[in-house]
């Protein structure tokens, strides 16, 4: 597919579990436990846009930064045809690769009533420094770390950035985690307001928009960009650039 010249999900396998790109799948209009019920319709709201293609056909303008898309094809000189547009659209095109890196922070203490309180676990500081240490030693150029503006993600960051000197941090509330679109099937453990779907949902699709998407075509050396977030958010992701269901972001992780 086109996209993997553009941009690249890494997933590493780093000790002590802090880091995971969650992959989710599941069958769409499979049938709900129980006989031939009729599947639930679950509209997409509105920031999600226009309806995707059909199963098994690539978005190539998933991004909304595929090169034809850019080119005013009424402005098109007629003389010159097709070695103009072939001109017009290699201005457009991504010349490097965007490598990115998505790691869910690491253990923390879930019980605590306020946000600030929930920080991480002996554990969990010990899984940053693993995933620091594994990020280290794969001798690569880090351009930037972009995280979460919870605690978590900020003391996860923090540990994991010690072994990276050099490589600056961006806070951003974008990955704050939250519950991006009603999931379908539901989930009988998990079952958030309305109102934080309302909420949530736009703001981690911005962040998608935002950060997700192939290189720029003033970009001429691959970068390599690791963004620190919740399980939530890395699953709405995921999906997202796999071009599947986002409905399903719930599910298979």
């Amino acid at each position: 597919m086109a996209f993997r010249q553009a941009l690249q999900l890494a997933a590493c396998g780093l000790a002590g579990g802090s880091a995971a790109v969650l992959f989710s799948a599941v069958a769409v209009g499979k049938p709900r436990a129980g006989g031939d019920a009729e599947p639930r319709v679950v509209e997409a709201p509105a920031w999600a846009g226009s309806a995707r293609p059909g199963p098994g056909v690539w978005d190539s303008n998933w991004d909304r930064r595929e090169p034809l898309s850019l080119v005013n094809l009424r402005k098109r000189n007629l003389e010159s045809g097709e070695e103009e547009l072939a001109s017009r659209l290699d201005h457009y095109k991504a010349k490097a690769t965007r490598h990115i890196f998505l790691i869910r922070h690491s253990q923390y203490h879930v019980d605590a009533s306020q946000e600030k309180d929930r920080t991480l676990t002996p554990l969990g500081r010990e899984q940053a420094e693993l995933t620091g240490l594994r990020l280290a030693s794969l001798g690569l150029k880090f351009n930037k770390i972009v995280h979460s503006s919870m605690t978590r993600a900020i003391e996860t960051t923090d540990i994991i950035s010690k072994h990276l000197p050099g490589v600056s941090k961006v806070s951003t509330d974008l990955l704050r985690e939250g519950a991006p679109i009603e999931p379908d099937p539901p989930v009988s453990h998990w079952k958030p307001e309305a109102v934080q779907y309302y909420e949530d949902g736009a703001r981690i699709e911005a962040a998608f928009r935002n950060y997700i998407h192939r290189a720029d075509a003033k970009q001429q050396e691959d970068s390599y960009e690791i963004f620190i977030c919740h399980a939530n958010v890395i699953r709405y992701i995921v999906c997202r650039i796999m071009d599947s269901q986002i409905f399903s972001w719930r599910h298979g992780s």
